[in-house]
């Protein structure tokens, strides 16, 4: 099977990370480069270099630079997607995110892993897990979301947060390691009467 095949994968993978050709990574490099280096009046411009980057880009993409990520080809958007600042995406396998996904400053979404035992790590083994969000997922500023991880359809992690394992849906979700907190109420929603415009 060929490496790209593996990498695009909806399994896990162990893998020699030196075996991975790095011409793999030089398109993703150049168009973050380019996305990154565009002005914020170049819509059309930034939506041709997502278009061009992910393996899917749903015309409801909107991202704030800076933006990183490994492949590109392994990000699929299916739905409105809003990124803000500083967000890295290690898409070493897909990365599928819902429609209605906001995702904070700061936010890493990581696929990739290393080997625990030291000297495979120094010999560059390493591991990867595909990420899933279900439709509806906020992720706070600053979270790092793990490979082999879902979070449910409307689901709010926390701002700091590191998540290592799924959470279910409908949850508010915080801490290190992230866990379920309490379900999402119509006590949450915002009462009109408070809107200032």
């Amino acid at each position: 099977m060929e490496i790209r095949n593996i990498l695009q994968s909806p399994e896990g993978y162990a893998a020699q990370n030196r075996a991975i050709p790095p011409e793999l990574k030089e398109k993703a490099q150049r168009l973050c480069w380019e996305y990154n280096r565009s002005a914020p009046d170049q819509k059309q411009e930034r939506q041709a270099i997502l278009t061009e980057l992910f393996g899917t880009c749903h015309p409801l993409t909107f991202i704030e630079p800076t933006f990183h990520c490994d492949y590109g080809f392994n990000i699929h958007t299916h739905g409105l997607t809003v990124i803000n600042y500083n967000c890295v995406i290690l898409d070493t396998s897909p990365v599928h995110i819902g429609a209605g996904a906001f995702i904070a400053p700061g936010v890493c979404l990581s696929c990739a892993g290393h080997s625990i035992d030291a000297r495979q790590r120094s010999e560059g083994i390493g591991t990867s897990k595909p990420i899933r969000l279900e439709e509806d997922v906020w992720i706070g500023a600053n979270a790092v979301v793990c490979g082999g991880v879902t979070i449910g359809k409307g689901s709010v992690i926390g701002a700091g947060s590191v998540v290592i394992r799924d959470i279910p849906a409908g949850v508010v979700a915080a801490g290190t390691p992230c866990r379920p907190i309490r379900p999402v109420t119509e006590q949450d929603r915002i009462p009109l009467t408070q809107m200032a415009f």
